[in-house]
C-alpha cells in the first residue's frame, strides 16, 4: 500500500472542511513524523492514530538534513516541515502537503508531491466523497480561512466526478 507522509497542512484543510475521517478509508496509509504530531496535531486532534494515522521516527541523518535545509534555505518552510519532507525522503515516498513553501522545496529536491485538490480528487474518484460535498466541503474551507486555489480546486472536482461518471460508477 502506497504510504503518504503528511505535514499539518493538508490534514487541517481536511478538518475544516469536515472530510477528514474519509481520508483513512483511502487505499493508502498516512504517516507525519512523531514530533510533528506530538507538537502540532496532537492537542487539537486527538484522534488521528484512531483513525489510521501513523507516526514515524524521522532518523537522525534526515533530521540533519533536514537542519541543513533550513541552512541553505532559511525557515521558510519551518522545521516540523523541513522533517515532514525528510520522512518522506526516508521513506522514499510522496509527500502530501499544501504549503506553497515546502511544495516549492520538495519539488527542488526531487520528491514526488500531492496535496489537499490530490486528496479530493481522490475521495471522489473511489466513491468516498460526492462531487457535491466536495464542492460543500471547499465551501467550509474557505469559510474557515483556509488557503487553497479555489478555482483550481472546483476544476479538480469537475474532474474527478467527470471520470466517476465516465467509469459508470
Amino acid at each position: 500500500m502506497l504510504l503518504l507522509i503528511s505535514d499539518a497542512n493538508v490534514i487541517i484543510d481536511l478538518e475544516a472542511g469536515d472530510i477528514l475521517e474519509a481520508l483513512f478509508q483511502l487505499p493508502y496509509d498516512f504517516a507525519m513524523p512523531d514530533v510533528l504530531y506530538e507538537e502540532e496535531i496532537k492537542d487539537g486532534s486527538p484522534d488521528l492514530l484512531n483513525m489510521g494515522l501513523k507516526t514515524l521516527v524521522v532518523e537522525s541523518q534526515y533530521v540533519d538534513y533536514a537542519i541543513a535545509l533550513g541552512e541553505v534555505h532559511g525557515d521558510e518552510p519551518g522545521f516540523y516541515d523541513r522533517l515532514a519532507l525528510s520522512l518522506a525522503k526516508q521513506e522514499a515516498c510522496p509527500l502530501l502537503t499544501g504549503d506553497s513553501n515546502l511544495r516549492a522545496l520538495a519539488g527542488h529536491e526531487g520528491v514526488d508531491i500531492r496535496g489537499t485538490l490530490w486528496v479530493l480528487a481522490e475521495l471522489i474518484e473511489f466513491g468516498l466523497l460526492t462531487p457535491e460535498k466536495g464542492l460543500a466541503s471547499l465551501d467550509l474551507m474557505k469559510a474557515r480561512k483556509r488557503r487553497l486555489p479555489w478555482d483550481n480546486a472546483k476544476q479538480q472536482i469537475e474532474r474527478a466526478s467527470y471520470g466517476v461518471r465516465q467509469s459508470g460508477a
